[in-house]
């Protein structure tokens, strides 16, 4: 049954008892899911664990009890864990996927929470790839790349590691001093050989005939690049030379899924599981080590950028394969609607709302050891936010009426302000009305600084002109507007600064009144072991824990005040520097439009 876009298996019977908790996970390649059509076969799912869709508390710390489970609750299905981070709550796992059938879902059980479990032994985790994969390379871990497959394939040097890649570690490449990759009998390739070429790679500076992977023996090459952003395929045999069309350039510093497939009679390039560009050649036989990154041990001019996920098969794997690993890996959301999980099962599964109330709780519990002091902290801290968010919220609406009406206003100025004699300062329907504001626009801009500043310099004007508009204005006069101006922006600086004293009692006050709750409860604390001479644990943390709770209280009074009040202010100097502008502007148009007389 699905429910808010959640795939949940229902009905199955428990796979062991010793494991307390598991989740469902679906492969789903339908049109509403992944969208793949054609026949994936033997495939690697890899399955992302963050806070969001696991609950990384009922582990073990390495992850060592994880067991994956197929549908039928009795198959188990190998797997490798790339990397398990419990701190930050983030692993990726390689799940070898039950039988992925094109238009069908797919299910299986991922198992949880034995403290006796011990982790996979080595021949099971290699078993996570088929026969048929001959190398693959996660790039985790510092040394020599390790291969994941049952071919043990190492490689002969140590690459250059890049963190953070696209999943996990990476591999990245400098244009030389390329990886170097064995010529084992399980690479070998014969004349027409059928083989499967994929990996993650983010080229970071695009060049001319980049070289990514090579590999040549006995006048016979094979190589993999990138022309200027665009991939190639090239094979060289006795017949010369030959090589994919170029295609579209692929965008630089961005992760792509670049396969090769070779079926023995023509090769295909495939870019996110999409065909790029096919070749009517056939592989030559090869022996001998392959190269990452140059043509070479000595070469140059090989690829810039980052690798990350190589994976050869000795056989040709379908384009569903390669459409699901690209759609799987890439992390996209489209990856989400091809991987769903389900919900938390058993007495060890919580929900992300199981995990809130959870702390809810523990915060309850603390607050059963607070003493009077504390309460009345607290409650002290609580009218302290309460008066802080209100003056905030206040200024916040205020401050948006005041750009609504000043967004206004200076469309209306800038129609007047080329011509301030439009005007009429002696009639005050036409200073209200800017020459022409309707009274729903006049309305608006009542609620801007401006309008106010505005209407000041516009009285002064009208006290000095009075019937004579042409008479000009002393240079004493315009100093005696200015000075008006000035004056009423002061009055709206102080109106638009109004109450936010409240914010910064807040900011300063609160972590202070949470400190003194704090030092209260200790000194209570240590008094109460003092005279009762019990020192455990039991007798300290309640009151410890209990005393903090005063501290807490007043950073969360502190904070927020201290965000709200750098946001407001900021936007009061932003509104303060356009008073100030604007009153220059006035003055100056004010001695162009009524010039001292002679």
């Amino acid at each position: 049954m699905a429910m808010l876009g959640v795939t949940l298996a229902t009905g199955s019977a428990w796979w062991d008892k010793d494991w307390t908790a598991r989740k469902s996970f679906t492969i789903d390649p339908t049109a509403q899911g992944g969208d793949i059509s054609e026949p994936v076969g033997p495939g690697v799912v890899l399955v992302r664990l963050h806070s969001g869709n696991f609950n990384f508390g009922a582990v073990k710390e390495d992850g060592s009890d994880l067991r994956f489970v197929a549908e039928d609750d009795k198959t188990v299905l190998p797997h490798q864990i790339e990397k398990w981070d419990g701190l930050l709550n983030e692993a990726f796992v390689w799940v070898k996927a039950p039988e992925i059938k094109p238009g069908a879902k797919t299910t299986f059980w991922l198992y949880s929470g034995n403290a006796e479990a011990t982790a996979l032994d080595a021949k099971a985790v290699k078993g996570t790839y088929d026969a048929d994969t001959v190398l693959v390379y996660h790039f985790a871990g510092a040394g020599a790349p390790q291969d994941a497959s049952e071919a043990g394939n190492t490689a002969e040097n140590a690459g250059t590691a890049s963190e953070g890649a696209l999943i996990g570690g990476g591999l990245r490449l400098l244009g030389a001093n390329p990886l170097v990759l064995p010529g084992s009998s399980s690479l070998e390739w014969s004349d027409g050989q059928a083989f499967t070429w994929s990996a993650w790679i983010k080229e970071s500076t695009p060049a001319a005939n980049a070289t990514l992977f090579n590999r040549t023996a006995g006048g016979n090459g094979f190589r993999i690049g990138v022309d200027n952003g665009a991939p190639f395929v090239e094979v060289t045999d006795a017949s010369g030379v030959k090589r994919t069309a170029a295609g579209q350039p692929l965008p630089a510093a961005t992760w792509k899924n670049l396969a090769v497939v070779s079926d023995g009679a023509k090769i295909k390039l495939l870019v996110d599981g999409a065909d790029y560009a096919t070749l009517d050649a056939k592989v030559p036989a090869i022996n001998g080590p392959s190269y990452l990154g140059a043509t070479g041990p000595d070469a140059t001019g090989g690829f810039v950028g980052e690798l990350d996920e190589l994976v050869i098969s000795k056989i040709a794997r379908p384009v569903g394969w390669v459409k699901f690993t690209a759609i799987n890996q890439g992390g996209s959301d489209a990856s989400t609607k091809l991987l769903v999980p389900g919900e938390d099962e058993g007495g060890e599964g919580h929900s992300t709302l199981d995990n809130i109330m959870e702390h809810v709780s523990i915060f309850g519990d603390i607050s059963k050891s607070l003493t009077f002091d504390g309460w009345a902290v607290i409650a002290l801290c609580s009218i302290m936010a309460i008066l802080g968010w209100t003056v905030a919220v206040q200024k916040f609406v205020y401050l948006n009426q005041v750009k609504k009406g000043t967004d206004q206003f200076i469309q209306q100025w800038e129609e007047v302000s080329s011509d301030l004699t439009k005007i009429d300062h002696a009639d005050e329907a036409s200073v209200k009305a800017l020459g022409g504001a309707s009274v729903k626009q006049q309305k608006l801009m009542l609620q801007s600084p401006l309008y106010h500043i505005y209407h000041i310099g516009s009285q002064e004007i009208s006290h000095r002109i009075k019937e004579d508009k042409n008479k000009g204005l002393s240079a004493r006069s315009i100093q005696a507007i200015r000075a008006s101006l000035e004056g009423g922006l002061v009055r709206e600086v102080q109106k638009l600064n109004g109450k936010l004293v409240f914010l910064t009692i807040s900011i300063a006050g609160g972590p202070y009144l949470g400190l003194l709750g704090t030092v209260i409860g200790v000194m209570i604390t240590f008094a109460t072991i003092a005279k009762t001479g019990e020192v455990e644990v039991n007798s300290i943390a309640p009151g410890i824990a209990g005393a903090l709770l005063a501290t807490v209280a007043g950073l969360l009074v502190a904070i927020p005040a201290l965000f709200a009040y750098s946001y407001l202010s900021t936007r009061i100097k932003e509104t303060v520097s356009t008073m100030q502008t604007f009153i220059d502007e006035f003055v100056t148009k004010m001695a162009e439009f009524y010039p001292t007389p002679e």
